[in-house]
């Protein structure tokens, strides 16, 4: 499915996103590039694990990219052949032979789900490239740039090294030679692997490079925040009208979901922060674009902030601003519409889970 003008003349970059923050970022970088650069852009959206609604339609009517496609990403599970080498076979060997098998046949299975030709790009830009479109640029042979999957991803995971553990030193070999995939710059065929700050990860492969959101962001004209605004909010209208003042003096404190644990018990997890927080502040809750508990049937006191969209596109609202702004593990560094920002972290999300669901980087030390 595409979206935008199709064959345009300058096909110079093109960004492979899996959320609405890969979006955001994707759009940022272009914003920085100025107006004249408006339309040498691509954007592929995959549908694996997210529902962009109509958010192809609000970029397209911006023309900073020239074309927004769809693209129906395949996991391999409807398939029983690549199902079929996606077991442990019980000794490295065979392991890594059914691998090497697995890596094809994955790849294969993306080419008749991607909808452009990613060869005529001069810059392919993939976020999350642990997914299987990572599988198919190695396969096929086309360089590419890796970012990360989100911002200082790497504090609470290393997508490449947990999935590698066992003979982490052999696999980067056979991935240097292209004969199985690993993510995060590891890959044959990755240029590099951008990260907003390198010390915020365990470990990083040799062609990492840093390239802070910050830095972009400041960049940014209002024109430019409003634009951001437009394209990730459906109604903004609606959500200020829902910000008015209510008479009642108390100030914002910003609740940021996140689809941890069962349903039950993330109910529980959230319902445990607003009462922290409701005796003295008008909580506002903002759903993860995943999260799929209902909060305003949950939580009716509340000011729900419903649609899919990126926590960081709450800074280009200029007029919101918050007195608290409260996350469990979402990464908040970047955030400036916030007077105080509370990062509850592990700790506590070990009263309501199992460590080892959530704690992966312990393995490592």
């Amino acid at each position: 499915m595409l979206h935008g003008k199709n064959g345009h003349e300058s096909r110079k970059r093109v960004y492979i996103c899996h959320t609405y923050y890969h979006a955001y970022v994707a759009v940022v970088k272009e914003l920085v590039l100025g107006s004249m650069h408006y339309g040498e852009a691509d954007m592929i959206l995959s549908t694996m694990s997210n529902d962009f609604e109509n958010l192809s339609d609000r970029l397209e009517a911006t023309h900073v990219f020239g074309a927004v496609y769809m693209y129906d990403e395949q996991d391999g599970s409807d398939s029983p052949e690549v199902a079929s080498h996606h077991a442990n076979r019980g000794n490295i060997v065979a392991n890594m032979v059914q691998r090497i098998i697995y890596t094809r046949q994955l790849a294969r299975l993306q080419a008749a789900h991607i909808p452009v030709d990613l060869r005529s790009y001069d810059d392919v830009y993939v976020f999350c490239d642990s997914d299987p479109i990572g599988y198919y640029l190695n396969v096929y042979r086309i360089p590419y740039h890796a970012l990360e999957d989100g911002l200082n991803s790497g504090l609470l995971d290393d997508q490449a090294l947990l999935a590698n553990k066992r003979a982490f030193g052999l696999k980067r070999m056979l991935s240097a030679m292209g004969l199985i995939f690993i993510e995060s710059g590891y890959g044959k065929y990755c240029i590099d692997y951008e990260v907003n700050d390198i010390s915020a990860n365990h470990s990083v492969p040799p062609n990492v490079i840093e390239v802070p959101r910050k830095e972009l962001t400041d960049r940014l004209t209002d024109e430019d925040h409003d634009m951001l605004v437009r394209i990730f909010l459906k109604d903004v209208d609606e959500l200020y009208s829902k910000l008015a003042d209510d008479g009642s003096g108390r100030p914002y404190a910003m609740v940021l979901t996140e689809p941890l644990c069962a349903l039950d018990v993330r109910r529980r997890l959230f319902g445990d922060v607003i009462d922290m927080y409701k005796a003295d502040y008008r909580v506002i809750i903002k759903p993860h674009p995943r999260d799929v508990l209902d909060y305003e049937t949950e939580f009716p006191d509340c000011i729900v902030i419903r649609g899919r969209f990126p926590m960081e596109v709450i800074n280009d609202m200029r007029v919101l601003k918050v007195d608290k702004l409260v996350s469990v593990i979402t990464q908040i560094d970047n955030v400036r519409f916030a007077r105080e920002k509370v990062y509850l972290g592990l700790d506590f999300l070990d009263k309501y889970e199992a460590p080892e669901k959530h704690r992966r980087l312990d393995s490592l030390v």
